[in-house]
């Protein structure tokens, strides 16, 4: 049963959240502490994020720098393969644009639907750090991806040939911004956007994380009203840091209600703003749930503690 089919199935709604892959260097402990902190929660699937190389300089003997790519989260894969293997939860890696080739990707594919792993969520992804303006190493857009993916599922490669044996097409989700995406012109544009991802294929959405709940509600709507008819998943993330009041407005271009802003505001520290991050994420919940939403998901980096407390109190 694909991802979409056990959220529309579920008679309550339902749980998720998202994972980092292990910096490079480090074990997978981690990732299970995170799994076993929040398992008692059903979560009907785990998002696990992929991370493009980034540019680094390293000292050479000589003394001169030399400029060299490293990916600092490596194993998206491996970490999704080996979450199924031990805890029987479906797993949903994201497969992204930034950093990769299209060979690279239909690799991709192809190791995942040799896994059984076959649910994923297509992203464009973010801009390397070093760069002002996104500059694509294959796909320039989320929909070439998706294009990529559907004759993939049609049993074509890229070079035209064809698949031999049976192929278990992949199910996906995509991406979608109640607040719009910082490079769209306009939120109408950026509904039409959404659109044709569902047209061409996407099974469902979910939401970049919002703290308006109003908002996401008005965006439902206009999704409605221009036919988009799959399952829009809010996503929800608990502040956890004082100085998260204006970073995540910077990075995710996200407005935080009067309300909360100022109950931040007043924090003397992280301890406290994390204490109203749960407050504020579990009204969001409940009057989402109240609302008849079929699932949240949880952005849970950094913030596993907080997920926990706020899933307690709603499911």
């Amino acid at each position: 049963m694909s991802v979409v089919e056990k959220i529309k199935s579920t008679k309550s709604t339902a749980f998720s959240f998202e994972l980092l892959p292990p910096l490079k260097g480090n074990g997978i402990d981690g990732v299970y502490r995170t799994i076993d902190t929040l398992r008692e929660f059903d979560p009907q699937y785990i998002n696990i994020t992929t991370h493009r190389s980034e540019i680094v300089f390293k000292e050479t003997e000589n003394g001169l720098f030399e400029r060299t790519a490293e990916r600092h989260r490596p194993g998206t894969v491996a970490i999704a393969t080996a979450i199924q293997n031990k805890y029987k939860i479906p797993v949903v890696p994201h497969v992204i644009c930034s950093g990769f080739t299209r060979e690279e990707t239909e690799y991709a594919l192809i190791d995942l639907q040799f896994l059984g792993i076959t649910d994923l969520l297509l992203l464009r992804g973010d801009k390397a750090k070093h760069e002002k303006e996104f500059s694509p190493t294959g796909h320039a857009y989320a929909t070439e991806l998706q294009a990529q993916v559907n004759k993939f599922n049609a049993g074509e490669f890229l070079d035209g040939s064809q698949m031999k044996g049976n192929i278990t097409a992949f199910s996906y989700g995509m991406a979608c911004y109640p607040e719009k995406h910082e490079e769209a012109p306009n939120l109408e544009m950026d509904l039409k956007y959404a659109k044709q991802k569902v047209d061409a294929g996407a099974e469902y959405l979910v939401t970049q994380m919002f703290f308006d709940n109003s908002k996401y509600y008005e965006f439902v709507k206009n999704c409605r009203d221009i036919g988009i008819n799959v399952p829009i998943i809010p996503g929800l993330k608990p502040i956890t840091f004082k100085n998260q009041l204006t970073v995540l407005p910077k990075i995710f271009h996200t407005d935080l209600p009067t309300e909360f802003a100022n109950e931040l505001s007043k924090c003397v520290d992280d301890k406290q703003a994390a204490q109203v991050g749960v407050e504020w994420c579990t009204l969001q919940a409940k009057d989402l749930i109240n609302n008849g939403a079929l699932s949240i998901h949880f952005y849970s980096m950094m913030a596993t503690q907080s997920v926990k407390q706020v899933a307690k109190a709603v499911y």
